[in-house]
C-alpha cells in the first residue's frame, strides 16, 4: 500500500512504504544542483571554508546561506565545510580539556548515559558548551567564534537561534549505532511519536540543525557517521525509522565520508544516519556534537508549571476517584496545568530514559493519579523533577 503524504492526517509505522522511500533515496546530487560546493562525494557537497569564508563576509552571504538550506531541505540532506576550523589548536585545547572533564565524570558519576548506542562503547560529555565556558572561557570564545559555523546554522534556524552541544569519544572496538532520526520527533518513543499529526513530523525537522567538529582526523576504519542522502525528504521517516526492512535498506545504501581534524558536518535532523563501529586499532574518534535550536520553540509566557501542578493536584486526585472526572477530561487539564516535554533538562542528572526523553512532568502527573499518590508525595516528586532539570 503506497501512503500519499498529501492526504494521511497521522503516520503509522505499519503504513510506511519502503518503495516509496527507495524512490526518495534514489538520487544524485550534480554541480549545477551546488554551485558553490568545492566537490561533490558520494552525492554529498563539501564545502572548503577557506574559499566560502570570503563569500560569507560579502555581499553573496545569503546566496551561500540559501544554498545550504536547499541541501539541508531538499537536497543531500548533509553539508561538509572542510577545515571549518583552519587552525586546530583550540581544538586540540578544548580536546585536552574534555579529556580532563571525561576523568572528573566517570570518577564522580560513572559516566553519562547515551542515545542510541550500546553502553560502554564510548564516553559521553553532556552539556559539552557550558563545561568547557566554565573550564576555560577564553578556549570557549576561540572555540565558537567561527563564522562559518554562524553561518550554517542562521541558514537553516535563522537568527538567534540557541547552541547546545555534547562531546562524544568513540573507542577503538565502539560498536555502529543503529539508523536513526533525531531530535526533536526521533527523541519520542514509537507511540509518541505517532501521536503528533502529520504536519508536525514535517515541521519537526526544521526547528533543529545537528552538527559535528572532527576533534581528530577521522579515516573510514574509524567509523565517521553513517549518512543517508535524501532520507530526510521521505515525510513519513519518524514512524519507518525503527522498522526493520528501513534499517536493512539504510545498512545497504548508506555511505560515510572520511573527515580531517577541524572539518565539520551539518546535517537535517530527519536524515537517517547512524555513528559507524570504530574498526581503528588506536584511533579514538573524538566529536563535538552540535545540536542547535530554532529561537521560535518557545512560549509566549512563563508559567509556573510547578505551582499550577501543586495547586490542582488534590482536586484532580479527588474528581477522577469519585468518577466526576474522565480519564479525557483529566487529560485535557493536565496538558493545560503540566509541562509535556521532556526538554531541556540538564542530562548528566536527568538521563535519557530507555535511550530517548525522561519523564515528563504531565507523564508524571498523570502516574501519580493513577498510583493515588498523596499531595505530600505528589509535591516531593515535582521538586525531585525541578531539581534534576537545573543546569548546575
Amino acid at each position: 500500500m503506497t501512503v500519499t503524504t498529501t492526504s494521511i492526517g497521522y503516520y503509522d509505522p505499519q503504513v510506511c512504504n519502503l518503495q516509496d522511500f527507495a524512490s526518495q533515496i534514489d538520487r544524485t546530487t550534480h554541480q549545477e544542483d551546488v554551485p558553490r560546493a568545492t566537490a561533490i562525494k558520494k552525492s554529498i557537497p563539501i564545502y572548503d571554508c577557506a574559499d566560502i569564508r570570503a563569500v560569507l563576509d560579502g555581499d553573496n552571504r545569503r546566496a551561500v546561506m540559501a544554498e545550504w538550506a536547499r541541501v539541508l531541505r531538499s537536497g543531500a540532506g548533509v553539508v561538509v565545510l572542510k577545515g571549518a576550523y583552519p587552525d586546530t589548536r583550540v581544538l586540540d585545547e578544548a580536546t585536552e580539556i574534555y579529556d580532563r572533564i571525561i576523568e572528573q565524570e566517570k570518577q564522580n558519576v560513572g559516566g553519562g548515559a547515551d542515545h542510541f548506542a550500546a553502553s560502554g562503547s564510548n564516553d559521553r560529555i553532556w552539556n559539552s558548551l557550558q563545561k568547557l565556558c566554565e573550564a576555560a572561557p577564553d578556549v570557549f570564545l576561540r572555540y565558537f567564534a567561527n563564522t562559518a559555523i554562524s553561518a550554517i546554522c542562521e541558514a537553516w534556524l535563522g537568527p538567534n537561534y540557541q547552541m547546545t552541544a555534547q562531546v562524544n569519544l568513540v573507542h577503538p572496538g565502539g560498536a555502529a549505532q543503529q539508523a536513526h532520526r533525531d531530535y526533536h520527533l526521533g527523541f519520542q518513543t514509537a507511540e509518541v511519536s505517532a501521536a503528533y499529526p502529520a504536519h508536525v513530523h514535517e515541521v519537526s525537522p526544521i526547528l533543529t540543525l545537528q552538527g559535528a567538529v572532527a576533534h581528530c582526523d577521522m579515516p573510514l576504519e574509524s567509523g565517521p557517521t553513517k549518512l543517508l542522502p535524501f532520507s530526510q525528504t521521505y515525510k513519513p521517516g519518524y514512524a519507518a525509522w525503527r522498522r526493520e526492512d528501513f534499517r536493512e535498506m539504510f545498512e545497504a545504501h548508506c555511505v560515510q565520508l572520511s573527515l580531517s581534524k577541524g572539518d565539520a558536518v551539518f546535517f537535517n535532523p530527519a536524515l537517517f544516519h547512524a555513528a559507524g563501529a570504530n574498526l581503528s586499532a588506536d584511533i579514538h574518534r573524538f566529536v563535538n556534537l552540535l545540536q542547535v535550536s530554532s529561537a521560535f520553540g518557545r512560549a509566549m509566557e512563563t508559567v509556573d508549571r510547578d505551582r499550577i501542578c501543586q495547586l490542582v493536584f488534590p482536586h484532580a486526585l479527588q474528581a477522577f476517584a469519585d468518577g466526576s472526572l474522565t480519564q479525557a477530561e483529566l487529560s485535557a487539564a493536565v496538558a493545560a496545568t503540566a509541562e509535556g516535554y521532556s526538554f531541556p533538562t540538564n542530562l548528566d542528572r536527568d538521563p535519557p530514559s530507555n535511550g530517548l526523553a525522561p519523564e515528563t512532568q504531565a507523564a508524571f502527573f498523570t502516574r501519580a493519579i493513577a498510583e493515588g499518590l498523596s499531595q505530600e508525595q505528589f509535591c516531593a516528586g515535582l521538586e525531585q523533577m525541578e531539581a534534576v532539570k537545573q543546569a548546575s
